[in-house]
């Protein structure tokens, strides 16, 4: 039966140095704060537990202190393997000084090993990260020279004729996740978790391999007063029960609970405030014009966030939004809530969601625009000392018919529209070979993907084709017939796209 401890005295009775730990959550949803914290807190004041290998799917942070950035200090970690990086800066940095060996690969990879390592197979076989910077022949998402003496953990296989990706099994020893209550036995419900990202898999992860699973929870209840329907994680699976303060159990990073978020109520869409004109909206709305009727799309982070919003203010219906967190429906939120949905249908498991992503079940995806250059390639994860990190976008990019990367033309007057990438996080050469149909859109001009390289298809009104777009180019686009973008895109009223 489970015990009920301190998240100290969890960390003491089940960590021990050298542990392969895994960790569960979103961004700062259903996140173990309480028990991230205190390891720090521990490991500063006793020096344990360390030399931990740390694995994750989802980026884990609130980009300064929280979260999974509890976990850099020098000594902690010994190899950290991880689906997103630019939410931990403190991690980054020690990354960044070769403190640990550092690998990123794709999040919907970690979400299915998870599973691969909970049935003890020898690992997962998949097409995704082909061509880009995961696949062994170009960085094998080595992030540091650490990384690349500790060796490879993906493979190039051949099956049928086809390459493919072998991501070996990890055998996990202590898998630390969150719910919302548990039972006196340990069952435990997340009913008031906006997702539930791997909460299972991951925990599947530690039992079968003869680990330890820790969940933080807000509250314990009597055994039989829970609703075996929500239950989520099952007794049988969980060896320590903590109990965390309210502001290590906050619902998401900017919100300490909204019902809305977790399905428990709905508000209205109209109270969600419209977008102010700028260079976001303007490449939101042109966007939102691509959007076809019925259509099932993916909203990367950052730009392509403003979308929903757009497609919010001007009604636009017919659709349904995902993310790969998990949830399907509702509007994806923005800030600080970013990975949960206002007035969602359904939340899944990420493995899940990420199966149906991979299979191509997605019409439609928008994801950031970083870096392009004139393969068609994409940027979004490395960028001179920065390490960003891949996330869910080589899992979205490479199995998606439509692909819209969005974003400003040039980055605080820098370029984006290069002579080649700083590392290939989107395979223009995968991407045609595929067939798929892949644009660029951004608030001066829009491009597409062909066969000969990119083409220039649309600029703005009142811009130069030659100073304000060529100019801020290191290459020379394809030019057949350029348009102009649609004017009612830069007007301050209703586009009238949801007519």
């Amino acid at each position: 039966m489970a015990k009920i401890m301190t998240a100290a005295e969890a960390i003491h009775t089940f960590i021990k140095d050298g542990d392969t730990v895994a960790f569960n959550g979103f961004v700062g949803a259903v996140h173990p704060e309480e028990v991230t914290k205190t390891m720090q807190e521990e490991f500063l004041a006793t020096g344990s537990p360390k030399n931990l290998t740390v694995l994750y799917a989802a980026g884990m942070g609130d980009s300064k202190e929280r979260q999974l950035n509890h976990l850099a200090e020098e000594g902690l970690c010994s190899c950290v393997i991880g689906g997103h990086w630019s939410l931990e800066p403190r991690m980054q940095k020690l990354a960044l000084e070769n403190k640990f060996a550092a690998y990123n690969i794709p999040q919907g990879v970690v979400s299915q090993l998870y599973r691969e390592i909970a049935a003890k197979r020898p690992g997962l076989i998949t097409h995704v990260g082909l061509k880009t910077f995961v696949d062994p022949r170009i960085e094998g998402g080595k992030l540091n020279d650490k990384a690349r003496e500790r060796g490879d953990i993906v493979q190039v296989i051949n099956i049928n004729g086809q390459e493919k990706l072998f991501y070996p099994s990890i055998p996990v020893n202590v898998s630390i996740v969150r719910a919302t209550y548990a039972d006196t036995h340990g069952n435990c419900t997340l009913e008031k978790e906006g997702v539930f990202a791997d909460v299972l898999p991951c925990v599947q992860a530690a039992k079968t391999n003869g680990g330890h699973v820790i969940v933080q929870v807000e509250k314990v209840v009597e055994y039989g007063s829970l609703d075996t329907r929500l239950v989520q994680i099952p007794g049988i699976y969980v060896d320590a029960i903590v109990v965390a303060k309210p502001e290590n159990h906050m619902q998401t990073n900017g919100s300490q609970y909204k019902p809305e978020i977790s399905g428990e109520k709905r508000i209205p869409m109209d109270a969600i405030p419209p977008m102010p004109m700028s260079d976001r909206k303007i490449i939101a709305r042109r966007c939102a014009m691509e959007l076809k009727p019925n259509a099932v799309v993916n909203l990367g982070i950052g730009m392509p966030e403003g979308i929903a919003a757009v497609a919010a203010e001007e009604g636009i219906g017919g659709m349904c939004l995902t993310t790969e967190s998990g949830t399907i429906g509702g509007t994806p939120a923005s800030g600080g809530d970013f990975g949960v949905t206002i007035n969602p249908d359904c939340v899944l498991h990420q493995s899940f969601q990420f199966d149906f992503y991979d299979g191509g079940g997605l019409d439609i995806a928008f994801l950031g625009l970083a870096q392009c250059d004139e393969k068609g390639n994409i940027n979004v994860s490395k960028f001179g000392t920065k390490v960003a990190g891949c996330g869910g976008f080589i899992n979205i990019t490479q199995n998606t018919p439509v692909v819209i990367f969005c974003g400003t033309f040039t980055a605080k007057g820098k370029k984006k529209f290069i002579k080649q990438v700083e590392q290939v996080t989107f395979s223009a050469d995968y991407a045609k070979e595929s067939g798929q149909k892949v644009f660029y859109v951004t608030e001066r001009a829009v491009f597409k993907l062909t066969d000969e390289g990119v083409e220039l298809t649309e600029v703005a009104p009142g811009y130069d084709l030659q100073k304000d777009i060529l100019d801020m180019m290191d290459f020379t686009p394809i030019m057949k017939d350029v348009k102009t973008m649609d004017e009612r895109i830069f007007k301050d009223e209703l586009m009238g796209l949801g007519k």
